[in-house]
């Protein structure tokens, strides 16, 4: 499930949505109200519930090929997600939809930009289109999906290293 050209993706479990009202997201760093939305290479990072913490990494232009190597593993690809087993069910039986929304009007955030955000209200280009097998899309975007007891120990390995990687929702991993 990716944005085609001119679109950015929300994702949601929530099919009701007919209008984005900028807030400040409760998660937020920011304290201005945005509308959020990702593009097509972040949108991997959201092929999950939304309370469910990951820990992702991927092959950057400075990777090296050890770190590669030792945290995504020799011949597995350039990218891997990580999840934590109490999360699995909840993986497997989320109803997540996208929203189509026009990119006109969003802007990038982060450094480098993670995400898209607007400040004004968004009109979805259509109805909220379901996901599907989250499972299948990682397999079919070439996406390693690892379930671990614990995300920390792989999260430090991460951070510590030459990849670049990205965290979501990590309040919610075991300590």
């Amino acid at each position: 499930m990716r944005p085609d050209a001119g679109q950015v993706l929300h994702f949601s479990e929530d099919p009701t949505i007919e209008r984005f009202v900028p807030h400040v997201a409760v998660t937020s760093r920011q304290s201005e109200p945005y509308v959020w939305a990702v593009g097509y290479e972040r949108c991997p990072d959201y092929w999950f519930p939304r309370a469910c913490p990951r820990a992702m990494a991927w092959v950057g232009q400075d990777t090296s090929e050890e770190d590669t190597a030792r945290i995504i593993g020799a011949g597995c690809g350039e990218r891997v997600h990580a999840i934590e087993y109490c999360w699995l069910k909840a993986l497997m039986e989320v109803r997540l939809f996208a929203y189509r929304l026009p990119a006109d009007g969003f802007t990038p955030i982060g450094e480098p930009a993670h995400a898209v955000v607007s400040t004004a209200p968004v009109v979805p280009l259509g109805p909220p289109e379901p996901v599907g097998d989250l499972f299948e899309l990682h397999e079919q975007a070439g996406i390693q999906l690892r379930v671990l007891d614990n995300l920390w120990p792989f999260w430090n390995e991460v951070t510590a290293s030459s990849l670049q990687f990205s965290g979501i929702r990590l309040r919610n991993a075991r300590r």
